[in-house]
C-alpha cells in the first residue's frame, strides 16, 4: 500500500467499489438527470435521478418485479428482456413526471455491448426519453424480445425430457418459452398502453434536439 506525506486515501465508496467520482462529476456537471441501471442476478433496477445541492433525488422508478406484479410478465426478472421492459417502464414514469432528457450512468459497470444496462437504456429511449448512445452497444432485437429462446425452445420440443428440464422455470410459471416474444409484446402493449400519455410536445422537443445537432455539425 501507498504511503508517503502526498498520499491520500481514496472516498471510501471508491474503495468500495460503489462510487466512480470522477465519472460521477462529469455527470452531475451535465445538468442532466441520469438514468442509472443496476441489476443482480434475479432483478432489474432502472432509476431517473437528479442532482440536487442536498443530495439525489429519485425522480422515477422501476424494478422488474413490478412487471410481474402489475402486468403479469412470466418471465425471468434478471434477463434482457425483463431489463428492457424496466427501462421503458422508468422511461414512461420519467415523462409524465417531466422529464425529457438523461444521461445513462453506468457506474462501475464495463460498457459492454449486448448487456442488459443497454437494453435498459434501449426501453428508455423507446419511451421517448432523448439519452445520447452508441448505436453498437445496444443488445440485438431478438434477444431483447427473447425470440432466441423461443427458437432455442422449439428445437428443444420433441425432447420432452431436455425442454422441461432445461425450461422448469418457466414451465412453473404457467408461460411457454417457445411464446416467450408473443408474450414479451403482451406485456410491453399493457405498460405503454397504461402509461404512455399524448404529449406532442416530446416529440417537438426531439426535433428541436435533433435540429440543434446538425447545426453543431455543420
Amino acid at each position: 500500500m501507498a504511503t508517503g506525506p502526498r498520499y491520500r486515501v481514496a472516498f471510501r465508496r471508491r474503495r468500495e467499489g460503489k462510487t466512480d467520482y470522477q465519472q460521477r462529476r462529469g455527470l452531475v456537471l451535465s445538468g442532466l438527470p441520469r438514468l442509472v441501471v443496476r441489476g443482480s442476478l434475479s432483478n432489474m433496477i432502472a432509476e431517473i435521478i437528479k442532482a440536487e445541492s442536498n443530495g439525489d433525488k429519485v425522480i422515477a422508478y422501476a424494478h422488474s418485479s413490478e412487471l410481474t406484479r402489475k402486468y403479469g410478465w412470466l418471465g425471468d426478472t434478471g434477463n434482457i428482456s425483463a431489463a428492457y421492459l424496466s427501462g421503458l417502464l422508468c422511461g414512461f414514469k420519467a415523462l409524465n413526471q417531466g422529464i425529457k432528457e438523461a444521461v445513462l450512468d453506468l457506474g462501475l459497470h464495463q460498457p459492454s455491448k449486448g448487456s442488459r444496462v443497454f437494453a435498459a437504456l434501449k426501453g428508455a429511449v423507446d419511451a421517448g426519453l432523448v439519452i445520447p448512445f452508441d448505436e453498437a452497444k445496444l443488445p440485438d432485437q431478438k434477444r431483447i424480445t427473447g425470440q432466441h429462446v423461443a427458437e432455442y425452445a422449439r428445437l428443444l420440443s420433441p425432447n420432452p425430457e431436455v425442454y422441461q428440464k432445461r425450461f422448469s422455470a418457466q414451465l412453473s410459471r404457467g408461460l411457454k418459452p417457445e411464446e416467450l416474444d408473443t408474450h414479451f409484446a403482451e406485456v410491453k402493449e399493457k405498460i405503454v398502453s397504461s402509461l404512455k400519455k399524448a404529449d406532442v410536445s416530446t416529440e417537438s422537443y426531439k426535433k428541436v434536439k435533433e435540429a440543434e445537432e446538425a447545426v453543431e455539425e455543420d
